[in-house]
């Protein structure tokens, strides 16, 4: 068993999950979606993505366009968040969560795009 394989599989996976648990819920309603979800999601996101560089095969490329797009939609989703609670100092209103979780689904789906890669490269793996 190759561990580096374990340990970028596992922050794949994980950067998934954490997504859908804060996208999960009522899409206008803040109660439902943690920033602090939001910020872990991120966090495991970007680390998925360091661990993606130097791979040169044709698929790493895929994988790491995957793990960008989810990275950007994130921070933009963050971004939100932070302008809205910090510089304008409003409370979240149903638009603006919508937008943020908007923006988690489309990093959600990048996420599951970059899993779905990571078994396929597993299954047609030759030893």
């Amino acid at each position: 068993m190759n561990l580096e394989k374990v340990i970028f599989a596992f922050f794949s996976i994980l950067a998934l999950t954490l997504n859908f648990g804060f996208f999960i819920g009522e899409l206008d309603d803040p109660t439902h979606h943690n920033g602090y979800e939001l910020f872990a999601a991120l966090i495991v996101s970007l680390i998925a993505t360091v661990m993606k560089f130097g791979d040169r095969a044709h698929i790493g490329a895929l994988l790491l366009a995957t793990s960008l797009v989810a990275d950007l939609q994130l921070i933009a989703a963050a971004m939100v968040w932070g302008f809205t609670i910090y510089a304008l100092d409003s409370p979240l209103t149903p638009t603006t969560i919508a937008s943020i979780v908007s923006l988690s689904g489309g990093a959600l789906l990048a996420n599951l795009t970059s899993v779905i890669l990571l078994v396929v490269e597993t299954v047609t793996y030759r030893r």
